[in-house]
């Protein structure tokens, strides 16, 4: 009874209360109070939805639509300002924002952050700094947020100051200056930091990894790693990544292969960069199988991964495996990146293969990345090394935002193709534009002077590199260039006389320079005084050897050819063979000089041109047979030189009226070089040779050289 009599109390003190909550005054009718109730859930239910409208138009960046619903809201409370705020700095839109933020009515300490990292992602340092100072409370969010910015502008110091001043520091604080820290190269002082840590997590240890590795501490990386994983800190899939790079780096093979089985372990095998960094670091111990081993493990839509393996076989100078793999890509509707074109370019320019290069660049026309200054680089070289120096210049025009790196690349292409003229036009309007020339653009410029024979414009440029306002340090490589336009021009003693007053210790690059124009110009004296001056920096150096060489031998003094034949012997010197190559649909043919052709079309269209050039009135120039025999074996040995075969072959395997395209991994000779201009004058086809330092086009009986090389 008496627990009947709780429960019937309990059930009239509901009552009353509920009577009481709703309770109104007697002039008030209860549909009244039914239409407000409803009116004001209504109400909430359109608000939320008002905010679902605007988090969705800002997650697709239609930033007016978020706009025009946020201004239907009758009073924004401050979270819905400050996500109007964060959408409009992300997508760089800074002054609506601050326009935003001075309009908002109550402002708490998230708003004030979100506004002040905002103008550090927009690049408005002064405005952040500005806002910090006027916050009325600050977070320590606030304080790493401006730490941030100054580390992401360069300013260290200023950086360094606030970290020192920061009331409270939290983890992210600490790891952000760490970062900071390895990010311009202060290694000691990061590590410093890092022991000083009281709290670190995965992201402070991975920092630091990534960081001396980065900083070319690869060891030390991986030592610390080995540490990590003593203080039972889990390792993420970023730290795997660091690791595997550092341990290619390093490089330190059995490691990184015990690291393999660790990422299997855990289950990170098939994470995008995870998989990507394995197959490069195979790739950096030269073991492409495995590299391949890895990447069939899983069929990968990832492009970082493709791009590894691609980047992988283009190292290792596979560059036909690497252009496999990017046919492969395409076939499999996989996009290529930036890296991808960079590294499939490289492999197009060191084949020679211009008709790969041509579909990669129209992939990157279809994907619109030809105007990005990283794959526009990379097709400036690729055309300037596959002997197209026209298409160069239009890719350069093309780039929307040009850096250094893509002047340079276009001076030096020009300069590779004996274009001085062009190259001092576009030095005029990089200095028209404001962009400073640096040691790679001198040296460019000094290239250009000594394939073209630009004596005077030479010495200015050389001289106004030290005297000019803005000084650049002479390094080898433009002592080297401006050796070369010297010895080139036939002023041997004033070539010397450099030598003997460079600022920096002369390397062989620099006597080579000038051994080569003793051998131009029959300087035998000197010739000795540069080849001994060699062979103190290198004995066995087979360059100086064969140059001193050709040198007695132009001069027609066999006795010394055949005393420096028998030394070259006794020391296993032995020296390069000549050899020429051509790139047909992606297959390198290579020619060795003396070769006998194995096809008869071959052998037939050499005789063919053997006896046009006869009728032409071509006479053998038997100072480039450089072996004391009679003229009529001197005339076979010169007739099967490499260049010779690798043209006859790419006229009886290509289309009538195309461009032939040649490489060389000499210097052509100077009976090839009257030969070539006259087979082109023949079969009426532009013939494009490279050796190791230019490009000659051949054409209707004259050479872009000038005869000048």
């Amino acid at each position: 009874m008496l627990t009947i009599a709780k429960m019937m109390r309990g059930a009239i003190f509901q009552r009353f209360k509920f009577r009481a909550l709703f309770s109104f005054p007697p002039c008030v009718d209860s549909h009244v109070v039914h239409g407000s109730c409803y009116r004001s859930f209504s109400v909430s239910a359109e608000l939320r939805n008002r905010e679902v409208s605007i988090c969705n138009h800002l997650r697709n960046r239609r930033l007016d639509e978020a706009r025009a619903v946020f201004n239907q809201v009758p009073s924004p409370h401050v979270s819905l300002y400050t996500k109007m705020i964060s959408g409009y700095t992300r997508n760089s839109r800074l002054a609506d924002a601050l326009k935003l933020f001075d309009a908002m009515p109550v402002r708490d300490v998230v708003s004030w952050n979100s506004m002040i990292s905002g103008c550090v992602e927009c690049g408005d340092m002064d405005t952040a700094v500005k806002l910090f100072d006027e916050m009325p409370e600050r977070s320590v969010v606030s304080w790493t947020a401006i730490l941030n910015g100054f580390l992401r502008f360069g300013k260290v110091e200023e950086a360094e100051r606030l970290f020192y001043e920061m009331p409270v520091k939290d983890t992210a604080a600490w790891n952000a200056m760490v970062h900071g820290y390895l990010q311009f190269g202060r290694v000691d002082d990061a590590l410093e930091l890092f022991k000083q840590m009281p709290r670190k997590n995965v992201i402070s240890w991975t920092s630091m990894i990534c960081g001396l590795d980065q900083n070319e501490r690869s060891g030390e990386a991986l030592v610390l790693f080995k540490k990590m994983l003593s203080c039972c800190v889990k390792a993420s899939s970023r730290t795997l990544t660091c690791v595997v790079t550092a341990c290619a780096n390093a490089p330190a093979f059995h490691m990184g292969t015990q690291v393999h089985g660790f990422i299997i372990k855990l289950g990170f095998l098939y994470e995008e960069y995870v998989s990507a960094s394995l197959i490069t670091f195979y790739a950096n111990c030269r073991r492409t199988e495995d590299s391949r081993k890895v990447f069939d493990e899983k069929a990968h839509d990832q492009v970082a991964v493709w791009t590894a393996l691609l980047s992988g076989y283009s190292l290792n100078r596979k560059h036909e495996d690497a252009l496999s793999v990017f046919s492969e890509m395409l076939r499999n509707n996989i996009w290529p990146n930036q890296s991808t074109f960079a590294s499939g370019l490289n492999s197009c320019s060191a084949l020679g293969t211009l008709d790969w290069g041509k579909e990669m660049h129209g992939v990157a026309v279809k994907l619109g990345l030809v105007t990005d200054a990283f794959v526009g680089n990379s097709l400036i070289v690729m055309y300037s090394d596959c002997g197209n120096a026209n298409d160069a210049v239009l890719v350069f025009r093309e780039i929307s935002k040009k850096s250094i790196v893509s002047w340079n690349s276009i001076i030096v292409g020009c300069a590779q193709h004996g274009r001085g003229k062009w190259a001092f036009v576009i030095y005029g309007q990089m200095i028209r534009f404001n962009r400073e020339p640096d040691e790679i653009t001198f040296t460019g410029l000094l290239s250009a002077c000594s394939h073209c024979g630009f004596l005077s414009k030479g010495r200015k440029l050389f001289d106004y590199m030290s005297s000019g306002p803005n000084h650049i340090d002479r390094k080898i490589q433009h002592y080297t260039c401006m050796v070369d336009i010297l010895g080139r021009s036939g002023e041997l003693k004033e070539a010397e006389e450099l030598i003997e007053g460079m600022l920096v210790k002369p390397n062989e690059m620099v006597w080579l320079a000038l051994l080569s124009a003793c051998r131009m110009h029959s300087d035998v004296d000197r010739a000795e005084k540069a080849a001994a001056a060699l062979f103190k920096l290198d004995s066995k150096s087979s360059a100086a050897y064969v140059l001193l060489s050709n040198t007695y031998a132009s001069a027609g003094r066999w006795s010394n050819v055949s005393k420096l034949r028998i030394k070259m012997k006794q020391k296993g010197i032995m020296k390069k063979p000549g050899s020429s190559w051509v790139v047909l649909k992606g297959k390198k043919h290579e020619f060795s000089a003396g070769d006998r052709p194995e096809s008869l079309r071959i052998y037939e269209m050499l005789e063919f041109l053997r006896e046009k050039l006869k009728d032409l009135g071509y006479v053998p120039d038997y100072r480039s047979a450089l072996h004391d025999v009679e003229d009529e074996q001197k005339e076979e040995m010169l007739w099967y030189h490499s260049e010779r075969l690798a043209i006859a072959f790419a006229l009886v395997y290509t289309a009538e009226g195309n461009a032939v395209t040649v490489m060389k991994n000499l210097r052509v000779c100077e009976d090839c070089h009257a030969v070539i201009k006259l087979i082109s004058r023949v079969v009426g086809r532009e013939i494009v040779l490279r050796d190791p330092t230019r490009f000659h086009h051949f054409k209707d009986g004259i050479c872009s050289c000038g005869d000048y090389w």
